[in-house]
């Protein structure tokens, strides 16, 4: 039976790459995000492959989440896979140092954004006892690193919820729940967390080879095409070069 996936995040990296890679496989999409143009660039691009629905509205505002996936038309509201994918990293600096604007946009996108959508999302995977969630996390969320402070607390938090959600959801037989927690892949991410200082951000990822957000994908694709009996409950991946959140192999 051909599925239908909600994506977050899904007009720049990880979540770009496994829409383009689920339209492969013929996976009907919802795709969100706040950029519009890319949104539309992306519908454009992919509704030759799949069917394809877009949804433009910020994740941290509860009304919204919620109007706009009571808006999905009746084709597009079955939802089997859910892929929390949106996130992001706002400033670099100590704690005494760091902006509380910037805590609050973390706060409000990786944890909350999380909560309302998925939320949203569920009593229709309950309704059915059939779905899939992967909860996109970090390796952030299992060390913290000097100056991630926030950032590391939401995603502590996203690896909270997601053995909370495992938990809670375990009488619903049908329900896999599950993370992907990826180290360093070379997204915008550096770009937003840096500010728009965009050489600070590359020489995040010069010296050695990163992830690619295609890597993180085809990981993604792998867990929602387990047999019904098989939950990648929790996976940590980096690139060879990264032993740790501070420890990278760049060379001389």
């Amino acid at each position: 039976m051909r599925k239908t996936a909600f994506i977050t995040g899904s007009t720049s990296g990880i979540g770009k790459a496994t829409a383009e890679l689920f339209a492969k496989h013929n996976i009907r999409l919802v795709l969100c995000g706040r950029r519009k143009e890319r949104l539309e660039e992306l519908e454009l691009k992919l509704s030759g492959i799949t069917d394809v629905f877009t949804l433009d509205f910020d994740i941290r505002n509860k009304r919204e989440v919620i109007e706009a996936i009571n808006s999905l038309p009746d084709n597009f509201s079955n939802i089997d896979i859910l892929i929390n994918n949106a996130g992001n990293a706002h400033g670099m600096d100590t704690f005494d140092k760091a902006s509380m604007d910037d805590w609050e946009a973390m706060l409000d996108i990786n944890v909350k954004g999380l909560l309302y959508v998925t939320k949203a999302i569920l009593p229709g995977m309950i309704s059915k006892n059939s779905g899939q969630i992967i909860n996109i996390g970090s390796t952030a969320g299992k060390e913290v690193y000097p100056k991630g402070n926030v950032y590391c607390a939401s995603k502590y938090a996203v690896d909270a919820i997601n053995k909370a959600m495992r938990i809670d959801l375990n009488p619903f037989s049908g329900i896999r729940v599950g993370a992907v927690n990826p180290g360093l892949v070379e997204t915008e991410f550096s770009d937003v967390r840096f500010k728009g200082d965009k050489e600070k951000a590359k020489k995040v990822y010069q010296g050695f080879s990163p992830l690619k957000p295609e890597d993180i994908a085809e990981i993604i694709h792998f867990a929602i095409t387990r047999p019904p009996h098989v939950n990648i409950a929790d996976l940590v991946v980096m690139p060879s070069a990264q032993a740790s959140s501070t420890i990278i192999n760049k060379g001389t």
